[in-house]
């Protein structure tokens, strides 16, 4: 599988009392927010929302830690991080700094 993109999965848990802003904000994605992503790596990235808060990220890269330290040190991601931060439950820190990736045990290509 040498040359293709690494499948990357995480979970966060939103605000229950939250989550329809949380909808909102993201219907909306600043367009240097979206550029920034695109121009650090981040491929095929979607969200995905579960009734009660459970967020799941799904990301493809070349290289997951050189995306996210790509996108670290972009002003916009820490503007986005600022204002994202409120939205999380158990959480220390920066939303995107609390990703943790999954280990993936299957793929059908």
């Amino acid at each position: 599988m040498s040359g293709s993109k690494k499948r990357v999965c995480f979970l966060l848990k939103v605000r229950q009392d939250r989550l329809e802003e949380y909808k909102l904000r993201h219907q909306a994605v600043w367009p240097d927010m979206r550029s920034a992503l695109r121009d650090s790596g981040w491929h095929n990235y979607s969200l995905f929302l579960r009734p009660d808060g459970l967020l799941v990220g799904y990301l493809e890269t070349d290289d997951f830690e050189a995306a996210r330290q790509a996108m670290d040190r972009t002003e916009v991601n820490a503007r986005w991080q600022a204002e994202m931060a409120q939205f999380f439950e158990d959480l220390d820190g920066r939303p995107d700094e609390g990703m943790r990736p999954l280990t993936e045990v299957f793929h059908l290509d």
